[in-house]
């Protein structure tokens, strides 16, 4: 008997990534298209289309890693930030177009997910995820599971407030001093702007901290220092082995996580602050692909036990 394949669909806020994904978290077929934002039902169009470029035969399960709050209840995506998609069935829907086994959830939880069974965090009983990009997403897992909350709408750690009264949030959030807002890759972009001018963005500004530009390592250590306020809270609250730090922006390495190690060390409890580590994630852009084929296996298995 052939071993069994799904789909995994990584949706972002500028694009959607396909593939098909085996057990063992091997990409096979892989396709990208930017995300659709004039609308709900292009979103759903883009979607579709994605999940058809990748499926053949022995396709067994479709599973999507959304950036949206979920009810793991109702299969509904409740609301995004970032993206045009609220109080939808994306199971429901999903399942009635392609006829197979569907399972959704937030898009940090499924990274976290890959990168505890396959990344970084191999062999771990408790670990936090953050992924850091046009937003910030978090992920859980504790006592050796994957920790969704309630009704699946948890570790939302983006949007953990560090700053009373700070910046507002971005997107559909009326929050305001947000981990998101003070740490994310579109944070870095503004304070970078603000400091360089219009035509740098993150990206940018990781470049010309590499090159040696004293502003720019200044710049992203404050952002580190913002980080690692959050990831503090996260271990006196968690008491993690192992924080890891994925997404775009994670590509500021040390000069965002040494400045967040040196408050984690300031503000976290002992002995807690000497048990943790804070790591880099291994799978980069795949962990949300990847992680969205192990949703589509938690559907798999759910089905065939049903």
């Amino acid at each position: 008997m052939a071993p069994q394949r799904v789909i995994g669909v990584d949706l972002g806020g500028t694009k959607i990534l396909a593939g098909v994904v085996d057990r063992d978290g091997t990409v096979e077929r892989r396709r990208e298209l930017p995300t659709p934002l004039e609308s709900q039902d292009e979103l759903l169009r883009g979607l579709a289309s994605a999940v058809e470029d990748v499926l053949e035969e022995d396709v067994a399960a479709i599973g999507f890693g959304i950036p949206s709050t979920i009810d793991q209840r109702s299969g509904k995506a409740v609301t995004s930030v970032n993206i045009p998609l609220a109080d939808l069935d994306l199971r429901a829907w999903m399942r009635e177009r392609f006829g197979l086994p569907v399972g959704i959830d937030n898009d940090a939880n499924a990274a976290t997910l890959a990168e505890w069974a396959h990344g970084a965090g191999r062999g771990t009983m408790h670990m936090v995820m953050l992924t850091l990009g046009t937003g910030v997403g978090g992920g859980l897992i504790l006592d050796g599971k994957p920790y969704r909350g309630a009704i699946g709408a948890g570790a939302e750690l983006g949007h953990m407030v560090i700053d009373l009264d700070g910046p507002p949030c971005q997107g559909a959030c009326t929050g305001r001093g947000h981990l998101e807002a003070l740490a994310s890759g579109h944070a870095a972009t503004l304070a970078a702007r603000e400091q360089f001018g219009p035509a740098v963005d993150a990206h940018r500004l990781v470049r010309l901290a590499h090159e040696g530009d004293t502003a720019a390592v200044a710049l992203l250590a404050e952002l580190g220092r913002r980080l690692g306020a959050g990831i503090a809270s996260l271990v006196n609250i968690f008491n993690p082995e192992l924080v890891v730090v994925g997404g775009g922006f994670s590509a500021a390495g040390d000069f965002l996580l040494e400045p967040a190690r040196e408050l984690v060390a300031r503000e976290a409890l002992s002995p807690a602050r000497e048990l943790v580590r804070i790591v880099r994630a291994e799978l980069g852009t795949a962990a949300g692909l990847v992680g969205a084929g192990l949703v589509a296996f938690e559907a798999l298995d759910g089905a065939g036990a049903a």
